[in-house]
């Protein structure tokens, strides 16, 4: 049996601004290119475009850096008013200092700069945060993708991230909606009949990174990706999914 997965970008989606509708972004460019939505597509949205529809742009201008994040800018050796901004959105800090600010979200991410970003973003002083709730991000682009169209697609809102020991940066899934991020093998045989004791799959993480492969990260122009194909898809209507892909404290291996 043949299983064939094809990932098809969406380069018509234009620059976003606040208010705009992502769903409806994604629909009409999908048209544009003539690309039907299909059932069980899933589709990769970069949280830059999502951040900017729903004003999470800050001015650092604006800002007014707290005593603390003084501190940390002498460490890191980066502007306070950005390290206030990354502060705001953090509620723990784990490593700071000129190499890389690691720090666990206030979603429980753990992440450098808490996603506080400069990268396609117009305007020297203007930083993109992170969705303020991306599994809610998702759900309404889904379902309003469901509303303009009839298909019951799924949603990951990605963002790029750096992995324990090793080079370079993958898009990790932040938001998801739609389906069961993790699939669990455990229990299950392999094809000699062993049973399977750690086999649990990062299924959204895998989906996000193989959706870059289109996207970029750079001038592409390519905010969306459309991977469609995936046998394995488990349907899952709950709020909340990317939860299942954090681990607190001292359960994580990589902590100290």
């Amino acid at each position: 049996m043949t299983c064939r997965v094809s990932i098809i970008g969406l380069s018509k989606i234009g620059f976003v601004e606040p208010r705009d509708s992502i769903s409806k972004l994604i629909v009409d460019a999908a048209r544009a290119e003539e690309v039907e939505l299909a059932d069980s597509d899933v589709i990769v949205v970069s949280h830059k475009i999502v951040s900017k529809a729903e004003g999470r742009l800050v001015d650092i201008l604006t800002i007014k850096p707290s005593n603390r994040a003084k501190s940390v800018a002498q460490k890191t050796k980066k502007d306070p008013r950005v390290i206030e901004v990354i502060l705001r959105d953090s509620k723990e800090l784990i490593k700071a200092n000129r190499e890389a600010l690691v720090v666990r979200r206030k979603d429980g991410f753990v992440c450098l700069n808490a996603g506080v970003d400069k990268s396609n973003v117009k305007g020297d002083t203007i930083y993109a945060r992170l969705p303020e709730n991306p599994d809610k991000s998702a759900t309404k682009i889904r379902n309003e993708i469901q509303e303009l169209t009839g298909r019951k697609v799924a949603v990951i809102i990605a963002d790029t991230y750096s992995r324990p020991n090793r080079v370079g940066q993958v898009e990790f899934a932040i938001g998801i909606s739609g389906f069961e991020p993790i699939i669990d093998y455990r229990g299950h045989k392999d094809l000699f009949g062993y049973q399977l004791h750690y086999k649990y799959v990062g299924f959204a993480d895998e989906i996000a990174a193989a959706a870059e492969l289109v996207m970029g990260q750079g001038v592409e122009r390519t905010p969306v990706a459309i991977v469609r194909g995936l046998s394995r898809i488990k349907r899952a209507n709950a709020i909340g999914l990317s939860k299942k892909l954090t681990v607190e404290g001292n359960r994580d291996i990589f902590y100290n």
